[in-house]
């Protein structure tokens, strides 16, 4: 080890290197010399975190399970299993479970050809404490990034019900279906508000499927797609001869949803007339097709969806407000939704693969921490998008695939993608190329890059670059 006065000052550094989520992952650190043991453990400790000391590898064997939250910092040199023999046992339980080596001068050879065989790093001692948190933390992330990716895959395994359709484990969607549940049997209608691509459609073809009306049918319009002059005949339907173009007598969409759940997107863009119109047919439960004096009973349940609160708008009819406003659900913005952004995004990777064919594979750090800090101004719809581009393209990544729909977009309100994304997705880019013209070779990688083993080998693993992707 260096010595105390290099140590202190060191030590003033560590506690703003990582996140303060660090400390759900454990740190098990294992050597066989208690004072080096005990004073490693003092400076992860220093930087809040959790360390379980082993002094035996037979020790750390006992506690072990696949899928522990932990990471494994062990030594080499020890008796009677040493380092690597405790190492190749666990890797060839959990391949991905990072584990790094502490090693002397004379091992370091030794672990080199240990990164071949898995091992997450190595620190040559005497190393920087420093050196020791910047290794630390980098497992740990791809650590949380596993263990998720293995929660994500149990949860979307295990689905029913309408757990299927609307997709999540944050509060806002358990809200969600908590209120599809309630509202589907009250047989009133409901308000959905949501940005666009929030998934309101979804939302109301639940309603109307977990209702006793899913005998019926379910007809949905976009009221903004609808030219003005052409709604009335929309909605009503009309008699033949009702106008110069009408040859025969066409059920509106009114009619044909009696019954059943009629569902009004973007119901703000409805011309003003129209509103009146309906407004009676909702209150009066019946309607008069285009040209014809019969009346015709209907009886409808209505979802409206819409991007803002109609209430506060000037061109919507507030009596209509109010007839429709019984019950109300508000779908968050994808960026508010947290960790159901990796899950809905593997969702939607494991849907396209099923469907279109290609092998499933997950997501990197770099790409998990892509789809956390992007801003999905397109909200779920842009995800799927997404999603399914990486599924499809075996070597690109979320930040090359967000920057290519960016560059392509002419839309001042896009989000920008972070700096920090940008950088890596540039060294990712640099990396994969480098790959790609060496067909494989990682000794002339290497040498092109000017890059040691070691850290070579980090960021692939970072990337999410394989290097049998790209033989010859």
């Amino acid at each position: 080890m260096e010595n105390d006065n290099a140590n202190t000052g060191a030590m003033t550094n560590l506690n703003s290197t990582h996140s303060d989520t660090s400390n759900q992952i454990e740190i098990w650190l294992l050597d066989d010399d208690d004072i080096v043991r005990s004073t490693t453990a003092q400076w992860l400790r220093l930087s809040d975190y959790v360390v379980k000391e082993f002094q035996e590898a037979q020790e750390l064997l006992n506690h072990y399970k696949i899928g522990r939250s932990c990471i494994i910092v062990s030594d080499i040199r020890m008796t009677p299993i040493d380092g690597l023999t405790l190492m190749n046992h666990c890797l060839e339980k959990e391949p991905e479970l990072p584990f790094i080596l502490i090693t002397g001068h004379g091992d370091v050879d030794t672990a080199v050809n240990a990164l071949r065989d898995g091992a997450f790093d190595f620190l040559e001692k005497p190393f920087d404490p420093n050196r020791l948190i910047e290794t630390v933390e980098k497992a740990i992330q791809l650590r949380k990034v596993q263990l998720q990716h293995a929660n994500q895959t149990q949860y979307l395994g295990d689905l029913h019900g309408l757990e299927e359709v609307i997709i999540g484990q944050q509060e806002q969607i358990v809200r969600v279906r908590q209120q599809i549940h309630t509202f589907a049997n009250m047989d009133t209608h409901v308000i959905v508000y949501g940005k666009t691509g929030c998934g309101k459609e979804l939302v109301a073809r639940a309603l109307h499927d977990c209702s006793p009306r899913n005998t019926k049918p379910f007809v949905a319009i976009n009221c903004a797609a609808i030219p003005a002059e052409l709604f009335e005949s929309e909605l009503f339907g009309h008699e033949a001869g009702a106008f110069t173009s009408a040859n025969k007598k066409r059920v509106g969409k009114l009619e044909y949803a009696s019954g059943g759940t009629l569902f009004l997107d973007e119901i703000e863009s409805m011309p003003l007339a129209m509103q009146i119109k309906l407004l009676r047919v909702l209150q009066e439960n019946q309607l008069e097709r285009i040209g014809s004096n019969t009346t015709i009973k209907i009886d409808l349940r209505v979802v409206a969806a819409a991007k803002n609160d109609l209430q506060t708008l000037e061109d919507f009819r507030q009596d209509l407000f109010f007839r429709l406003n019984v019950s109300q659900i508000h779908l968050p913005d994808l960026r508010n939704r947290g960790s159901d952004i990796p899950l809905l995004f593997e969702h939607f990777c494991r849907m396209a693969v099923k469907e279109r064919g290609g092998d499933f594979r997950s997501l990197s750090p770099i790409d998990h921490e892509t789809l956390t800090l992007y801003g999905w101004p397109g909200n779920v719809r842009e995800l799927r998008n997404v999603a399914l581009r990486y599924a499809l393209e075996p070597n690109t990544s979320v930040a090359k695939i967000l920057a290519g729909y960016q560059a392509q977009d002419n839309i001042d309100t896009i989000t920008p993608l972070p700096l920090s994304v940008k950088v890596q997705e540039f060294e990712r880019s640099l990396i994969e190329a480098s790959i790609r013209q060496h067909k494989g070779n990682i000794q002339s990688v290497l040498e092109q890059l000017q890059l040691p083993r070691r850290t070579l080998n980090q960021k692939m693993q970072k990337y999410g670059l394989n290097r049998v992707d790209y033989l010859d």
